[in-house]
């Protein structure tokens, strides 16, 4: 897929963004927004390492594998330029390329189809809660922002991740009837994915967004402190029941069920996203 093939397929575009609204100094100074914007370009930029792994695993399906590779790749990856981009406007001496590289370095190691779930369907699931991620940071980030451009970024990139997760849960339904994946297979898969939320890339992320951003000041605050710090702040904002009836979706509880079971479920939601 050629990059104009790609274009035409976007919901927005990045010279949509109006920098010349940019009010750069409600976030200069605050190294949580930086880290929490930073890390996050990192991840999205290095869409196309584990996308091009989730088309060869779907190899055959000709509309899952066209939807990943014309779409969802290139929304994943204009998100990594847009977040670029907005770095580099309000933190112009942050070196975001040599950052990058720190990170992709490690990162890359990671992304082998040795990560992917057994099954197609159980993938899908996975997908179903990765984009429950993405979609619940983007939106707390939204929250706890006042500089606009961000804000209006970070909306943008969340209705890509709802539009993303709507698609996966089409194709999880699709492979579930033909796999004939139990309840229990998918809730197991569920808390796995669950599980490495906090995990692997975003640590990662984190861990080289903090180490660029403070080498060789005598103020550079601990990581695990500065870990601490921005979790606390995203929790002021997370949209905790959203996460958990995107979580619970492929459950395919009946009505009456997933009422009975709201709070106990919202509690381990709770429990599972916050601590």
């Amino acid at each position: 897929m050629t990059e104009n093939q790609a274009s035409t397929n976007l919901r927005w575009r990045l010279e949509e963004l109006d920098f010349s609204a940019l009010d750069a100094a409600k976030v200069q100074a605050r190294d949580d927004i930086f880290l929490l914007v930073c890390s996050a370009s990192f991840v999205e930029s290095g869409a196309d390492v584990y996308a091009q792994n989730l088309v060869d695993y779907f190899a055959g399906d000709a509309e899952a594998g066209e939807w990943l590779d014309a779409h969802w790749m290139a929304e994943e990856l204009q998100h990594g330029r847009a977040l670029k981009a907005y770095v580099q406007q309000v933190w112009p001496d942050f070196d975001w390329d040599g950052a990058y590289a720190d990170f992709f370095a490690e990162y890359s190691k990671l992304c082998t189809t040795d990560e992917l779930e057994p099954t197609r369907g159980q993938e899908m699931v996975a997908r179903c809660i990765v984009e429950m991620g993405t979609t619940t940071y983007y939106q707390a980030l939204h929250a706890v922002s006042d500089e606009p451009v961000l804000r209006d970024l970070c909306w943008r990139i969340r209705t890509d991740e709802v539009q993303h997760y709507k698609h996966f849960y089409h194709y999880f339904l699709s492979y579930r009837e033909r796999e004939h994946l139990s309840r229990p297979q998918v809730i197991a898969t569920l808390w796995r994915r669950a599980a490495e939320l906090r995990q692997s890339d975003a640590d990662i992320a984190l861990r080289h967004a903090w180490n660029w951003r403070f080498r060789g000041r005598a103020d550079a605050p601990p990581y695990d402190a500065m870990s601490r710090q921005l979790f606390a702040l995203m929790r002021t904002q997370y949209p905790v029941d959203m996460a958990m009836r995107m979580a619970i979706k492929p459950l395919q509880l009946p009505a009456w069920l997933e009422q009975r079971m709201e709070r106990p479920l919202s509690a381990m939601a709770r429990w599972a996203l916050l601590h």
